[in-house]
């Protein structure tokens, strides 16, 4: 019977380094010695990247290799000093941004929307991760129903399995965010569902390709017939498949019709700095024609710094992003990308195979490189307990109970990774059976929510650990 191990950890885990290098609560008297500083990151760069490089976390690093990597920082370091709100000065600006946006909607077949309106020409913005993009959509559906329809109480329906950054934007913007309950078998947002809620204040509704905790699509096509019978915008989240599920498709994988081939589609968010393998901080939105992009913009004409605009929610932004996303683009081209998606999906379909002979073990949906399980025999999270310990990271989930590992690059690099990982698995099913009727470690922190008192519970905690993160 395998044991837990148990593993030796710091005091703290959030602030490791507390006891190990100096802490700062105000700017030093004399500033440090720039090879000492220099020195004293590397160690912690070295330590924390150990972690993911051996091909065992889910998801959370896209990382195409460290040469990869070092060709994006030298590209960075070119135009680190650069702010993309300044195109006057920088107008290798203008042409990055333009050509990341324009490649972006090829690759999502944007010209498919010419031939349902010859008006609609897809086009977007660059923004600094999938969260703005999904505000930035939210807010151009409100102003939009608002300039064309008078509605001034917006509600969007949204799965409950999209991404929380649609709750940030209700809240944001004050938008009546209306979840749709997702049920077993399938956990996909069901249409006829959606129908019945749609009222005079609805402005939009939302789909995933894929969703975060499953990583399955939505029955986008029913979705967009929804919208084009309503008159409502339709967006679909592809911050996690946008740039993975069109190289899926061309390898044969059975993808449903998930971009702009779909003529009540609207609006969809694809993160470059996921599988487009671009550095932290970029993604863009798109949306079929400029009439929805100019809800987006913010000026104003009369301030007496001079006329200002910006064309999402930053104003500053930093155009080493913009330059080495592009040069991550080019660089990698169709048949980069195309390389990686099979990669990905090799390691994938192996892991997929694996977890299906488990018979304690169920397969969420009909995954493609995330990979989601659960069971009704054991408690999952003992499983995660006793895969910490070996070295794995997953991504817990709750409501119900199940794990889910989101293949990227990493797994890839590394030799072994799905058949240890399997090993790894099976060995946790039998610790969970032995730990049967005990409190796994996990439990404590996840599941907790779903009733008043449960997410009070879980909104203090994450407040009281926002306030921890950002105390010295």
């Amino acid at each position: 019977m395998p044991e837990q191990t148990t593993e030796q950890q710091p005091a703290d885990p959030f602030k490791p380094y507390k006891e190990r290098f100096e802490s700062y609560d105000c700017l030093p008297k004399k500033g440090r010695d720039k090879e000492d500083i220099f020195k004293e990151l590397s160690t912690m760069a070295k330590e924390e990247n150990a972690q993911w490089k051996t091909g065992q976390v889910s998801g959370t690093f896209y990382h195409a290799g460290e040469e990869h990597l070092a060709f994006l920082n030298r590209i960075f370091s070119l135009f680190s000093h650069v702010n993309t709100i300044q195109p006057d000065l920088c107008p290798s600006m203008s042409k990055f941004e333009s050509e990341i946006v324009s490649m972006t909607a090829r690759m999502l077949n944007g010209e498919a929307a010419k031939n349902t309106n010859l008006a609609d020409e897809v086009c977007g913005t660059v923004t600094s991760g999938g969260s703005e993009s999904i505000l930035m959509a939210m807010k151009v559906y409100r102003d939009n129903a608002r300039a064309e329809k008078n509605i001034t109480a917006p509600e969007i329906i949204m799965p409950k399995t999209a991404h929380p950054a649609f709750h940030k934007a209700g809240e944001y913007f004050g938008i009546r965010m209306v979840e749709v309950p997702v049920e077993l078998p399938d956990f996909r947002v069901d249409p006829a569902a959606v129908r019945k809620l749609i009222n005079a204040n609805t402005v939009a509704i939302v789909g995933s390709a894929g969703n975060y905790p499953y990583g399955l699509i939505d029955p986008l096509e029913d979705l967009s017939n929804i919208a084009l019978e309503h008159g409502l915008g339709f967006h679909v989240d592809g911050c996690l498949g946008g740039f993975i599920l069109p190289w899926i498709e061309k390898l044969g994988y059975n993808i449903p019709t998930f971009d702009f081939r779909l003529p009540g589609l609207t609006s969809m968010s694809a993160d470059t700095h996921k599988f487009g393998f671009g550095l932290k901080g970029s993604s863009v939105i798109l949306y079929r024609n400029r009439s929805f992009r100019r809800h987006q913009y913010f000026n104003v004409p009369d301030w007496p710094g001079g006329i200002y605009g910006s064309p999402s929610m930053p104003g500053s932004r930093s155009g080493g992003l913009t330059a080495s996303t592009w040069a991550a683009m080019v660089y990698l081209g169709e048949e980069g990308y195309l390389k990686a998606a099979e990669s990905i999906m090799s390691v994938a379909d192996e892991l997929k195979k694996g977890i299906e002979d488990i018979p304690e073990l169920t397969l969420i949906g009909d995954p493609t490189f995330v990979i989601s399980f659960r069971s009704d025999k054991i408690d999952v999270f003992h499983v995660n307990d006793f895969m910490k310990t070996k070295g794995w990271r997953f991504n817990v989930l709750q409501l119900p109970p199940a794990l889910h590992f989101c293949v990227t690059m990493p797994q890839t690099l590394v030799a072994g990774v799905a058949g240890r990982f399997i090993r790894d698995l099976r060995a946790g099913v039998e610790y969970a059976k032995s730990a049967a009727g005990t409190e796994s470690q996990t439990s404590a922190l996840y599941g907790i929510s779903g009733s008043i008192e449960g997410n009070k519970m879980v909104s203090e905690l994450l407040t009281a650990f926002f306030d921890h993160f950002y105390t010295v």
